[in-house]
Parts: structure tokens; sequence; C-alpha cells
């Protein structure tokens, strides 16, 4: 949810990294190896749905599912959906807070070489289930994300939304985050991000989040633990105004294809 003293409702999502999709065939081969699939999807199952450090489910469990189709040259484009709780701005009057969050996506993603990858991408944040007294807190976020792929995996990532939450307050967010395979399926992962959001009418809040996770592939499913903080600027007292900010241990498992 937005930081509570500036905005009435927090708009939030995402996590959708479209990795690009390669097409493999040896000229020599005897017979041409089968294509990969241009449609990939996620089934994921959570304990907290956790965007950039805050709960968007109150601190309850979430359901999600996405599906994404990549093009030969990189283009893609998908949708991605959870169950959201940012409660219930008036109840008194009869006015909630969305139920659904669903995104719609494209991107490109490309590898600029052996090492180094690109991608970009523009994403609809639309939120379903409110009652027409909320308004819409819909929105668009411009993103850019630089990963370095060697022995550790590195990423920067810089995203932007000049409508945050349909508030019309501008949005900053930037992430580092770094990721290690050490053996037997296990992934250990850190990340740390600093969101700024500045009202039209002068209004500001900054706050950073962090993160230290665990992974386990199991064929096709991924069991990750993780947990994740905000902290710094006014983190302490966004703390004192709503638990969806403070620390937390989460576990998600997740299907892929």
């Amino acid at each position: 949810m937005k930081p509570v003293k500036l905005y009435t409702a927090l708009a939030a999502a995402l996590l959708l990294a479209a990795p690009m999709v390669s097409f493999a065939q040896e000229a020599e081969a005897p017979a041409a190896e089968e294509e990969e699939s241009p449609i990939s999807w996620t089934l994921a199952a959570t304990t907290d749905y956790v965007f950039r450090g805050v709960s968007q489910t109150n601190e309850d469990p979430a359901f999600q599912a996405g599906i994404t189709y990549t093009t030969p040259f990189g283009l893609y484009v998908g949708v991605w959906g959870s169950n959201v709780d940012f409660g219930d701005p008036d109840p008194e009057a009869g006015i909630r807070g969305p139920n659904f969050e669903v995104d719609g996506y494209v991107g490109y993603n490309t590898d600029l070489n052996d090492s180094w990858n690109l991608d970009v991408s523009v994403v609809r944040y639309a939120y379903f289930g409110e009652t027409s007294g909320q308004g819409s807190i819909d929105y668009n976020e411009y993103i850019g994300k630089l990963t370095w792929n060697g022995p550790v995996s590195v990423s920067g990532l810089v995203a932007y939304a000049n409508d945050y939450g349909n508030s019309e307050a501008d949005e900053l967010y930037t992430a580092i985050s770094a990721s290690y395979e050490v053996g037997y399926g296990i992934t250990l992962g850190a990340s740390t991000g600093y969101t700024s959001i500045e009202a039209e009418e002068g209004g500001r809040a900054d706050y950073f989040d962090g993160s230290f996770t665990a992974s386990k592939s199991f064929g096709p499913g991924t069991l990750s633990v993780g947990y994740y903080d905000t902290f710094g600027s006014d983190a302490d007292e966004l703390k004192d105004a709503s638990d969806i900010y403070d620390d937390r241990i989460v576990a998600t498992f997740t299907i892929a294809n």
C-alpha cells in the first residue's frame, strides 16, 4: 500500500523477468531438434505476496499465475495475476479495496554479448474488485534491467511511473540484486532497492527494501525461502502506521515450464 502519510492506496506488482527464448537447431544433425515453445508460464503459491519489501496481501497467502509469449528476436508480451489485499479505505461508507491484481506487460530482451543482457519493458498494473467509490489505482511503469552473467549473476534495475497509483505522483525505484548457484539445484540471492515517491502537491516518501533468499529446484518446481524488510528514511514511520512494512520470512513454491 502507498506510504500512509501521503497516499490513500498503494498500487503494487511486478516480478516479471521474461527470459528470451532461443531456438536451437544443428544443421548437421540427422534430425532437426525440436524448437522451444514461444509460450512460457508460471504458477506459484506464496505465504505472503511481497513487492519491493511491502506485503501486498496484508500478510496473507497469495496464489499467482503468469503467461508470456516471446518472439525469436526478443520481443515479448504477457500477463500476470495475483490476489491482493490493501485494506478497505472506508468500510463504513462501503468503500472496499481491490481483491485482484492483473499486470499486462510488453518488453524486449536481448543478449548484448556473452555476459551482458538487457531487458526493457512497460507494465500496466490493474486492480479489480474495489467498489466504485474508491476510484481506480491503475498505473503504468517503465522498467529497464541490465544483467551481468558471470560466476555471480548481478542485475541493476530502474523503474519509473509518472502517475503512480493514478495519484499524479512520480515514483522512482532503483535496485541491485545478485544470485549465486552453489550447486545441487540451490541458489542464494540478495537484493536492495530504493523507493522514492513524490506527490504533485509536494509530499514525499522514501524508503529502502532488502532481501536474502535461498531456493532449491525440484524438476519443474522451485521452493524458495526469503527474508524481506524495509529500512531507512521513512521506513520507521511507515512501520508504525502499518504492519505491511515490517520484516518477514516468506516461502514460495513455483512451477514453470
